[in-house]
């Protein structure tokens, strides 16, 4: 299993409508997300800077990231531009992060 970090920019004052459209969260984006290997997700907030660090696990080489030609995947993302940076095509603006360093 593959851990994979990334981090994204949530627009000022949107933290409260983040959390309540993740924590309703689509089913049938769980699901696709599991099925494509993605585990153990996880998203943190940095509030000095609305910085979004996410971390997840992957089996096989496919993140969440790479899912954006998937409709339920792009939908999401035309759900969510109005509270974060995002791409002329809706996706979020991620950079990939380097691990370095990791314990278990």
């Amino acid at each position: 299993m593959k851990r994979f970090a990334f981090k994204m920019k949530l627009k000022p004052g949107c933290k409260e409508e983040y959390i309540r459209r993740h924590d309703a969260i689509w089913t049938e984006l769980k699901n696709l997300l599991s099925l494509s290997g993605v585990r153990d997700y996880s998203i943190y907030l940095d509030e000095e800077t609305n910085i979004l660090f996410a971390v997840q696990y992957q089996d096989g080489d496919t993140s969440s990231q790479d899912l954006g030609s998937n409709p339920i995947v792009h939908k999401w993302w035309v759900y969510m531009k109005d509270i974060m940076e995002t791409n002329p095509d809706s996706s979020p603006v991620t950079i990939p992060l380097e691990e370095v360093f990791h314990i278990d």
